[in-house]
């Protein structure tokens, strides 16, 4: 068992070491280890999380979803944010305002809108969390929208326009993002 924890362990400390003892770039271990297993399924997001520099004029902790990009930023200290890929809302599907977070959800149950269910009667009226639920690892509630920021169990949807106006993310992604932020976290969603 003990070797079972080693390896991983030394694979950091060499890491740490050949970083001058600081992880470069502002990344800490999760950005590190996020090309490794995913243990959430959903697999790995075509577009892969990273620190950019980031000229926008909002506070560390903002999050930025910019839809024409699809493309979401944390915004971090010193001209910096993480970048995530995204999927946004389809044609006649996409939005743009202020919002904070108002709820954060592990394998949250999903409940089709109203709207939804006009659209697309054969949806289930429920869904328990879980892997196979299309909010996937984890949701952040927008305000009083009915969009979220949210996992997904199909990584290939990143970088595309297919939602009804949530943002999807891979399961991974979103469970890293989850991790940072809080209830009550600004979010602007630029519609360009």
């Amino acid at each position: 068992m003990t070797r079972f924890f080693a390896a991983p362990i030394a694979a950091i400390a060499l890491l740490t070491t050949m970083a001058g003892g600081a992880f470069a770039e502002g990344a800490d271990a999760r950005d590190i280890m996020g090309g490794g297993p995913n243990f959430f399924s959903g697999g790995s997001s075509p577009i892969p999380r990273t620190t950019v520099m980031y000229n926008g004029n909002y506070a560390p902790g903002t999050i930025v979803v910019n839809t024409s990009e699809r493309r979401l930023y944390l915004v971090l200290q010193n001209g910096q944010a993480l970048r995530y890929g995204i999927g946004v809302g389809r044609d006649g599907f996409r939005w743009g305002g202020v919002h904070r977070i108002t709820a954060k959800k592990e394998w949250p149950d999903w409940t089709p809108p109203s709207q939804m269910i006009a659209r697309r009667p054969d949806l289930p009226r429920h869904m328990k969390g879980g892997i196979e639920n299309p909010l996937g690892a984890r949701a952040m509630y927008l305000g009083s929208t009915l969009y979220r920021i949210h996992g997904s169990n199909e990584p290939e949807t990143i970088g595309q326009a297919v939602s009804s106006g949530c943002f999807r993310m891979t399961n991974d992604d979103v469970s890293d993002l989850y991790g940072r932020v809080g209830v009550g976290t600004t979010v602007v969603v630029l519609n360009n």
